[in-house]
């Protein structure tokens, strides 16, 4: 099918800074694989974008003044907390006014027809309004947006999940009714879901709503499965992320010290954080202390090689939108046990790996503690679960294979092509509804 030519909103794609801006960036180079795409961004990623060798061509949107008032602003009520919900409330003025000068710098060049189609991958958050679509709802070329993330609910039955309630979390409703709110979503010709949370958020725009997962992988971080264990090895289990309550290791040690404790397993704590010191308590008061490592931070190239040396990833999160790692261990052959919530929920299935129901702390640990057992003793299984994991993150859950989904989407907007089938892999709304 034909090149679109695609006007990509992209203010922070960055491919030197972990998270969002890192994960917009692939996704906008492998879009610039498939398409002819002018990607717009702020003046201060431009040097690195100019440098990174992908295929779009940059416009850059100068703001320098308002740019010193956002970097201070940040530095003042953000510091080094960037999940803070307070960055999401700081940015809506600035990434509107960031699309009000892209508007008004490229409205000439889109009413000569220059474009077919206009998408915004970043902010992902859904709360963060898109004048464009605005702009755009009486044309010439379709506005679309994704994929967008939404907040997860907090789980009340696991202290893991912090269930105080910031300010900002009490007033995040009142973005609904900022300018641009509803009109971003009401004129949209497609609206990207990176969640089955996110999805279930917009649900009444279902006619026109699409699923493609959050984030996504390298081929190059998806090689063949070289491992080779000696019969009666011991189970190699590993957890990589944040030391922090939500992340909820607690859960996964407590799980996996009956194993430990049996000499069936070790267990590897990639990471670190404010709750690393009463983790390593945790280990030695379960007595399984010289069975656990705790390795703090490690660089990406050797946290990838311990994930190709575990035979599984232990990930009990309570509340993760996102499952970076998640895509990262099923593409290295560690087979993901995880809780069944937010990002690795969607992500994980019964081929692939383990889902474990957010219940109550005490059932969720007994049920991934037997999770665990059935694995030690049926590694053949364990081995068709690996070689499915590394197949289906090839094949499912590479940039390629989102930029090929994200293809799709536009070319229905554009009226190219039939409406994609692209459904959540929950249907929250439904359950919600019944």
């Amino acid at each position: 099918m034909k090149r679109l030519r695609v006007l990509l909103l992209g203010p922070d794609c960055n491919p030197h800074r972990k998270s969002i801006p890192f994960v917009t960036f692939s996704h906008a180079a492998a879009l610039s694989e498939l398409h002819d795409v002018t990607l717009v961004a702020r003046s201060t990623v431009e040097d690195v974008l100019r440098r990174a060798n992908a295929s779009y061509r940059l416009e850059v949107v100068r703001m320098p003044v308002i740019e010193r008032i956002y970097a201070w602003a940040l530095r003042i009520f953000v510091g080094k907390n960037y999940s803070s919900h307070i960055k999401t409330a700081l940015g809506w003025p600035f990434h509107v006014a960031f699309e009000w000068r892209a508007w008004r710098q490229l409205k000439s060049r889109i009413m000569a027809g220059e474009f077919d189609v206009v998408i915004r991958l970043i902010p992902m958050s859904a709360v963060i309004p898109s004048p464009f679509a605005y702009f755009l709802r009486k044309g010439p070329i379709p506005f679309v947006i994704g994929p967008i993330q939404a907040a997860l609910p907090f789980h009340k039955s696991f202290s893991q999940a912090d269930n105080q309630k910031q300010w900002i979390d009490v007033v995040r409703n009142v973005y609904r009714y900022m300018p641009f709110a509803r009109s971003t979503y009401r004129h949209a010709a497609a609206i990207i879901a990176g969640s089955s949370q996110a999805y279930a958020e917009f649900a009444a725009y279902g006619d026109k709503m699409f699923f493609v997962p959050e984030p996504g992988i390298g081929l190059s971080q998806c090689p063949g499965d070289s491992r080779n264990p000696e019969p009666g090895a011991k189970l190699e289990l590993i957890f990589v992320g944040g030391l922090i309550p939500c992340k909820a290791c607690d859960l996964g040690l407590r799980a996996a010290a009956p194993l430990i404790k049996d000499g069936l397993a070790r267990f590897t704590v990639v990471g670190d954080g404010p709750e690393r010191k009463r983790l390593e308590e945790l280990a030695t008061s379960l007595g399984v202390g010289e069975g656990v490592t705790f390795c703090g931070w490690l660089g990406h190239p050797e946290v990838l090689q311990r994930m190709r040396a575990a035979d599984v990833m232990v990930f009990p999160s309570v509340r993760d939108n996102g499952a970076g790692v998640v895509f990262e261990a099923l593409a290295n052959g560690a087979v993901p046990v995880v809780a069944d919530f937010g990002g690795p929920g969607d992500i994980v299935n019964s081929e692939v790996g383990y889902k474990v129901p957010l219940t109550n702390e005490s059932d969720f640990v007994s049920h991934m503690e037997r999770i665990l057992r059935e694995i030690a003793g049926n590694r053949e299984h364990l081995k068709g679960l690996r070689q499915r994991a590394m197949a289906y993150a090839r094949e499912r859950l590479t940039w390629e294979a989102k930029a090929q989904s994200t293809t799709q989407v536009l070319n229905w907007a554009v009226r190219r092509a039939p409406k994609p089938v692209l459904p959540p892999p929950k249907m929250l709304y439904l359950q919600a509804a019944a």
